[in-house]
């Protein structure tokens, strides 16, 4: 009889028992003349001795301004070197962390500050087509007769300090540089006396999780949470300090803060980041210019990457690893990372924001038959089980839903108890709506989402598998497949198809590829041919966007059940 759906990472390597903050001054200790962080675009290039140096003057800085341990303060800006000294300046003076999405406008913004209630707000002047400085405006007209730190916005009650980045002034608002004055001896043992209170289990982050209904989520994680997944994460890489990881994704993201610049800072490694949001040219000019040995980003990144068309005039010869996570990972996108960027030790990660985020991982010396087909083993100090509907455990290598436990928890959506509840069981279970198979060797395999299963006629079907497939044809770029409502059937499958340049392939041509080589009903009905997909900004396919579109265009109604 095979074996249940349980794996636990059993492991020598203890976890990490301090703050971020105790941990970063060792790291900072012991590394101080390494590199620690190159921004590019802001001509920034610190040593881990100046990286401390600039992180104790902000965090110093955010004291002087009454800002006590466990107050929320948000950050809402593209990728820069204030955003990481936010990061590490926050966790050392006991401030939660509130990563606000770049994308976000008035009424979101209006939320997620409310919700956490946050008492300070840093955010970049604008980026792209948003102008941060006018959609606060429009939520805090008091914002231009209230001296900083004395704002009293009838809509953003308990906000009272803005800090803006940048050269320019404006009214109501401090100036982000202003805060990064050489503190006196005082102030810093101030710090040092903060650092003493606080507890590795304290809140230090709130991350606002999109869900298809219902208002973001505030995930709510700690020092322990975060401080440890990014050192294990590092490790399953094989990091070390002569490591230089490129950095492409978004900071407001667990990618970009956790498994981008945790996993750097808890192995003395460089970050270095190469553009302010991603920019597949500035990705290999920067590792071609800075020697980067590392690279991560999701599977449409490394696409864009590829398909670049100048990719072939840089020398990527200097990478080795990095991850690619953030949605399934094409196998011959896979085999192009693997053999044209160089990047044999490329690991695949899979997580979600409220388990820190990764629970699996792939090796370095993963077999590449299990790097291009899984996720990898279950991390270090993490416990997995596939359960059934009824909430009982599968067999090895029978679909079900992903549930995980451990370290890596998060503490529980902030002020939001039913909701907790709703995805933490009493075991202390975090159930993620997720459906996977475990093999008999422990490797985890990913096969879609609980509400992006396709029940047609009674046969479910795993829209992964159908992706694939298609994913060998070799006129398609990118794929993704939904289920649309269908009155017969319950649905009918949909594929949305990204043709490469220069090719030419329609609708007859692609049922002509799937006949005989997958089961009839396998094959997509509809059939749409598109130059993108609704995306969030790390690159994460919104298939409940795609889904309504389709449900739109080809006027289908919900089938009803009795």
């Amino acid at each position: 009889m095979s074996s249940n759906s349980y794996v636990h990472g059993a492991s020598s390597q203890p976890l990490i028992g301090q703050t971020i903050g105790q941990f970063f001054d060792d790291i900072c200790h012991r590394h101080a003349q390494r590199e620690a962080l190159v921004v590019r675009g802001q001509s920034v290039r610190w040593t881990y001795a100046e990286l401390r140096r600039q992180v104790d003057s902000l965090a110093c800085g955010l004291m002087a301004l009454g800002l006590e341990a466990g107050d929320r303060i948000g950050i809402w800006s593209q990728n820069n070197v204030e955003w990481v000294l936010m990061q590490f300046a926050t966790a050392k003076a006991g401030l939660i962390l509130v990563n606000i999405n770049p994308a976000y406008r008035r009424a979101e913004l209006e939320y997620a500050l409310n919700k956490v209630a946050c008492k300070a707000l840093v955010l970049s002047p604008s980026f792209k087509s948003s102008d941060y400085l006018a959609m606060l405006g429009d939520l805090a007209p008091e914002l231009a007769s209230a001296a900083p730190g004395q704002l009293a916005a009838a809509r953003l009650p308990a906000l009272r300090w803005v800090i803006r980045m940048g050269r320019e002034t404006s009214p109501g608002m401090l100036n982000f540089d202003d805060l990064l004055n050489a503190p006196g001896q005082e102030a810093l043992e101030a710090l040092a006396q903060r650092g003493e209170t606080l507890q590795f289990d304290d809140p230090i982050n709130i991350q606002f999780t999109s869900g298809t209904t219902g208002s973001p989520k505030g995930a709510t994680l700690s020092h322990h949470n975060i401080l440890n997944n990014g050192f294990f994460v590092g490790e399953a890489m094989r990091l070390t300090a002569e490591d230089r990881l490129c950095i492409p994704v978004p900071l407001y993201h667990c990618f970009g803060m956790v498994l981008g610049n945790l996993a750097c800072v808890t192995h003395g490694a460089t970050m270095v980041y190469p553009s302010e949001a991603f920019d597949p040219l500035a990705v290999l000019e920067t590792v071609e210019a800075e020697r980067c040995t590392g690279l991560h980003g999701v599977p449409t990144m490394f696409i864009a990457v590829l398909d670049h068309p100048r990719f072939d005039e840089f020398d990527l010869s200097s990478l080795r690893t990095g991850i690619m996570a953030g949605s399934p990972c094409p196998i011959e996108v896979m085999k192009r990372v693997v053999e044209r960027m160089h990047m044999e030790e490329v690991t695949i990660a899979y997580g979600m924001t409220e388990t820190s985020p990764v629970s699996f991982q792939s090796h370095t010396d993963t077999p590449v038959s299990k790097k291009v087909s899984t996720v990898g083993l279950i991390h270090p100090h993490v416990e997995v089980k596939i359960v059934d509907p009824e909430g009982r455990i599968v067999p090895r290598g029978q679909t079900g839903e992903l549930l995980t436990r451990g370290y890596s928890v998060m503490l529980g959506y902030w002020e939001d108890e039913a909701r907790t509840r709703e995805a933490i069981d009493v075991a202390g279970w975090m159930h993620t709506g997720d459906l996977a198979t475990l093999d008999e060797s422990g490797y985890c395999n990913i096969v879609g989402r609980v509400k992006d299963m396709v029940i047609r006629g009674g046969e479910n079907i795993y829209p992964r598998e159908i992706e694939e497939f298609l994913y060998r044809h070799p006129d398609i770029q990118d794929v993704q497949v939904i289920g649309v409502p269908d009155e017969r059937f319950g649905e009918e499958l949909c594929a949305w198809i990204r043709v490469r340049e220069g090719a030419s392939l329609d609708a007859d041509g692609v049922r002509a590829f799937c006949q005989g080589q997958i089961a009839h009903y396998k094959i997509p009905r509809y059939i749409e041919f598109v130059s993108d997909f609704p995306m969030t900004i790390t690159g994460k396919i919104q298939k409940f966007v795609m889904r309504q579109q389709m449900k739109e265009r080809l006027g289908l109604e919900e089938s009803r059940t009795a």
